[in-house]
């Protein structure tokens, strides 16, 4: 079993600033991942050609089973609102969260986590960025009960608040909401965490060490696969773990596999 994930800056190369559907199918493709976290994810926003980027990306691993979260109405950085409810949003533009499995999924769950309460200042790259007082987002994890050859497996995805405290917080509450869910649990996500951090405030066990940002030259890990200790013997051991280059976004995608 493979397991990735990836931050897709909702698909887009920082070669050219350009979103491409094909680009995204061929590297999401070169992942062959069974089951693939994603963060930044749009759907039906205009800067990404109006697409559904969980679809494209569930197609291009042959995966049946693909859902998408909505964490926030409208465009980050620009104009947007909380959800008020699941469905929410629709024939609106959306960003949050995907998770594609090939296996069955026995069941869903959506976690919605609301943002840190003040403004905090966020580096930018590129020639309109900078030090900014950015506003923070809602975030949500989206969570499902896998039928696989190993049992029942419960995998999570998430991307928490980049604010300093506050991420700490949505992480020990992303724990507890796991725990109503089957063991062994894998988490999956950009917890905007450093590996220690991350693995002391949740008590989970990292299945990779390995610095995923900024793309080009990784200097830290804020992208991680995190296993519950509780019934962990249950997962197969990993055998691999990898950080490939991917000719979008400024993450690099993360993978395990096990067995």
């Amino acid at each position: 079993m493979r397991l990735a994930t990836f931050n897709l800056l909702h698909g887009r190369s920082l070669t050219d600033g350009l979103v491409d559907p094909h680009r995204l199918t061929t590297a999401v493709a070169a992942l062959d991942a069974d089951v693939l976290a994603l963060q930044e994810v749009d759907r039906d926003q205009t800067r990404s050609g109006n697409h559904d980027l969980t679809t494209i990306a569930a197609h291009a691993l042959h995966a049946p089973q693909h859902r998408f979260a909505a964490a926030l109405v409208g465009t980050p950085g620009e104009h947007f609102r909380p959800l008020r409810h699941d469905d929410d949003g629709h024939g609106e533009p959306r960003y949050g969260i995907g998770l594609i499995t090939r296996h069955p999924v026995r069941t869903w769950q959506v976690t919605r986590l609301k943002p840190a309460p003040v403004r905090s200042p966020v580096y930018i790259p590129g020639p309109d960025g900078g030090l900014l007082l950015l506003q923070d987002e809602p975030r949500v994890v989206l969570a499902a009960v896998l039928d696989t050859p190993h049992g029942d497996i419960t995998v999570a995805a998430t991307h928490l608040s980049f604010v300093p405290g506050w991420n700490a917080h949505q992480l020990r509450q992303t724990v507890r909401a796991l725990r109503a869910l089957p063991a062994p649990r894998i988490l999956l996500g950009d917890l905007n965490l450093p590996a220690t951090p991350a693995r002391l405030i949740s008590g989970w066990t990292p299945l990779a060490r390995r610095p995923t940002y900024p793309a080009t030259h990784p200097r830290i890990q804020l992208d991680h696969i995190l296993a519950d200790r509780h019934l962990r013997h249950r997962l197969p051991p990993v055998t691999a773990t990898a950080t490939p280059l991917s000719t979008i976004s400024d993450h690099r995608p993360l993978l395990v596999d096990l067995g």
